[in-house]
C-alpha cells in the first residue's frame, strides 16, 4: 500500500506524512528528498545549474520507483509539481491512493513568505505566483486525487486523524477494533 501525498508547496505533505506514518506504523518517504540524496544537492541549486526541465525529468524516474513500492506500507509525500506530468499523474492515480492538501494561496503565503529553499518561490511576488501555481496545478491535484483534505485551520494532529478515518471508511485501512481484536 502507498499513500502519496500532494498539494501546493508549504501545504504540509511532509509533516502531515511523517505523522500519518508514524501513527499507521509506515515508512515514510519525501520525493523531493529522495531526490535531492541522489543528486548530492539541494533542488533549489539544481534548478539554477541545470533549470526545471531536467529537474523534472529526474522527478519523473523518482516517481516511477516509488509509486511502486512494495516492502510494507508507505507513506510518501511529492514535490508540489509532481503532477505536471501526464505520466506522473497516471502512476500516482493508478498506483497509489491519492490524498490531496488543498491549501488557499493566501494561506501557503502566511506559512511560506520567509521561506529561501523553495525555488519557484523566489520572484518578486510570492503571493501572486502561489496564486499562478494554485491556478495552474488546482485542476491537475483534483484529477489525480482519490480525496481532498483541506489545510486551512486544523492541527497537524486533526488532519492525520481527518485522512486515517477517511482511508477506514473506504476500506484502506483496516478500522481500529479489527487491528485490536486481530492482535489478540
Amino acid at each position: 500500500m502507498v499513500i502519496s501525498l500532494i498539494g501546493l508547496p508549504g501545504g504540509g505533505k511532509s509533516t502531515v506524512g511523517r505523522q500519518l506514518a508514524k501513527r499507521i506504523g509506515a515508512r515514510f518517504l519525501d520525493s523531493d528528498a529522495v531526490l535531492e540524496e541522489r543528486i548530492g544537492m539541494p533542488i533549489r541549486s539544481y534548478f539554477e545549474q541545470f533549470g526545471e526541465a531536467s529537474f523534472r525529468d529526474l522527478e519523473q524516474r523518482v516517481l516511477d520507483e516509488l509509486t511502486q513500492y512494495s516492502e510494507g506500507p508507505l507513506i510518501m509525500a511529492t514535490g508540489g509539481g509532481a503532477v505536471l506530468r501526464p505520466v506522473n499523474r497516471e502512476h500516482l492515480r493508478d498506483r497509489t491512493t491519492v490524498i490531496y492538501l488543498r491549501s488557499s494561496p493566501d494561506e501557503l503565503y502566511r506559512r511560506l513568505r520567509h521561506d529561501t529553499q523553495r525555488p519557484l518561490l523566489q520572484v518578486a511576488d510570492p503571493l501572486a505566483k502561489l496564486r499562478e501555481l494554485y491556478d495552474q496545478r488546482h485542476p491537475l491535484y483534483e484529477e489525480v486525487a482519490h480525496y481532498t483534505v483541506d489545510t486551512g485551520r486544523p492541527t497537524v494532529a486533526t488532519l492525520v486523524n481527518m485522512i486515517i478515518m477517511q482511508l477506514e471508511v473506504e476500506g484502506k485501512l483496516p478500522p481500529p477494533s479489527a487491528e485490536k481484536s486481530a492482535s489478540t
